[in-house]
This record gives C-alpha cells, structure tokens and sequence, in this order.
C-alpha cells in the first residue's frame, strides 16, 4: 500500500532512532582515545555490552526504515533519512552538554528545507521495473568492489584519510542496504512471511547492513564525526537515489523544466547542507 505520510512518519522514526545509535557508537569508540588518534582496535568495542546495546538501538532504526519503505518509495524515504545526520548533531551536542551554534542552526534548517523541497515538489512515485539477473549481479559486484578497494586504500593513509574512505564505504554500504531493503520488503507485501525469507536480497540487506556496521566501526576508530560522517551522509543518498532511479524504476511526478530544476537544487542544497553541517557542527 503506498503511503507516502506512512512512509515519511516511519522514516522520521527511523532517523532519531539511528541518530541516537550513532553518537552512542562513536563514543564507545573513541572513548579514552585522544581526538585525531586513531584507534588500532577498532573490533575491539564488541566485547562491551555497551556496543551490542547500541547495536539493538541500530537494528530498530532498521525495523522503522523497513515499514517505512513498505509505505513508500526510495526516493521519498532516503531524503527524509538525510534528517538523522542533524538529528545526530543535536543528540551529540547535548552528550557534549554544549550548544549548537548560529551556523549549525543555519544549515539544519537549510537540510530539512531542502528534505521538504525533495518530498513535496518532486512527488517520488514508486518503481515497477525488475532488474535483469545481469544487473544484480553488477551490483552486488561493485558493492564487495568498494569494501575491498576501501580497505586496500585506507590501509596506507592517516587516520583522517581512512576516516574520509570508510565513512565513504559505510555511506555506499547503507545505501545499498537500503535498496535491498526495499525489494525485501516489497517481497514480504505481496507474498508474506515466505516471500520475505525466499528473497535473496532479505539476506543482502543482511550483508550490505553489517558491512555497513563494521566499516563504521574502522571510520569510528579513526578520526572524529566531522571527518567520517559528511561522506557517509553524503554518499549514502547518492547510491540509493541512483539504484532506485535507474535498478527499481522509481521516479519524481515533474513534468516541467521549472520542477526538475526544483528538485535538483532541493536535491543539491541537502548534499551540500550535510557536508557543511557536519564541518561546522563536530570538531
């Protein structure tokens, strides 16, 4: 049943569950280690009970993305996830007991406006294209692609190169998590409890999240939010907008060149919004 109110109450859900997953993640990361050091043990946070908790925070957020995409498309969903990254600023500003300035406030509202602008000038209606095997396979080929180039490169860079890289790949990750997500749970609308668990791409989800999860975790122990997140919350969107465009068919109801050039400046300012919120909000 498509909803898009549905689709955007869940998503917003999903975004303060996720946003508070996050800040806890990276603090029980970086706890006891100094900022621009890099934690050389990035694996070894899932001995504390802490971590696993967080973890459950993290899995929420996923059940509340999933219900979310039941209602609505990528297109309407994704946007409004780009929310948890201010949401993330405002959570960690108060564990930092500190508040946030002018140009954060700024940039927040520029992000939801642009959020806003996405959902409501582009209309997203959902996709009925089914992806050829062949394109299936390509992309789940360029998704091991990026875990092991991402590893391959960061190996050999400072820890603020390997923040940028993995939180780049954690970014790409969630984002094709996000379209398995969709196509799992669209299997699960139309066929019930045995389409969801006969849907290979409910276990891709499964796969591409905890990547996604482990590649944090190495973003996480080296460097700050400010480095790790902007690419994350950027690249994120960027993969899911693109798959659920081109794979999923999914499309924005504009049918003007004063639309499109409506959508694409929402599209552009809630890029750019993320990138300078981070930059200016987590030092």
């Amino acid at each position: 049943m498509h909803n898009n109110f549905l689709a955007v109450t869940f998503a917003l859900v999903s975004a303060a569950t996720m946003a508070a997953g996050t800040v806890w993640r990276h603090r029980i990361m970086r706890a006891g280690t100094a900022e621009g050091e890099n934690n050389d043990s990035p694996m070894q946070s899932i001995k504390r009970p802490a971590w696993w908790a967080s973890m459950g925070v993290a899995f929420l957020a996923y059940g509340f993305q999933a219900a979310a995409l039941a209602f609505g498309s990528l297109l309407v969903v994704q946007p409004v996830l780009a929310l948890s990254l201010m949401l993330t600023l405002l959570f960690s500003a108060w564990a930092e007991k500190r508040h946030m300035q002018t140009a954060e406030a700024f940039w927040a509202v520029a992000l939801t406006a642009s959020v806003g602008g996405v959902v409501v000038l582009g209309r997203p209606l959902p996709g009925t294209r089914d992806p050829a095997t062949w394109e299936w396979v390509t992309v789940v080929g360029t998704a091991v692609a990026i875990i092991l180039l991402a590893y391959a490169t960061a190996s050999r860079r400072p820890p603020a190169g390997k923040a940028l890289i993995f939180g780049a790949a954690c970014g790409a990750m969630y984002g094709y998590q996000a379209v398995f997500s969709k196509v799992a749970v669209d299997d699960f609308v139309d066929g019930g409890v045995l389409g969801l668990v006969t849907s290979w791409q409910l276990w891709a989800m499964l796969l591409a999240a905890t990547a996604g999860t482990v590649v944090q975790q190495y973003a996480f122990a080296a460097g700050n939010l400010a480095t790790s997140l902007p690419a994350s919350k950027i690249v994120e969107p960027l993969v899911a907008f693109s798959l659920g465009l081109f794979l999923l068919g999914e499309s924005f109801r504009v049918d003007s060149v004063l639309g499109w050039v409506a959508v694409g400046t929402s599209i552009g300012v809630m890029l750019v919004s993320a990138a300078i919120l981070t930059r200016v909000s987590i030092k």
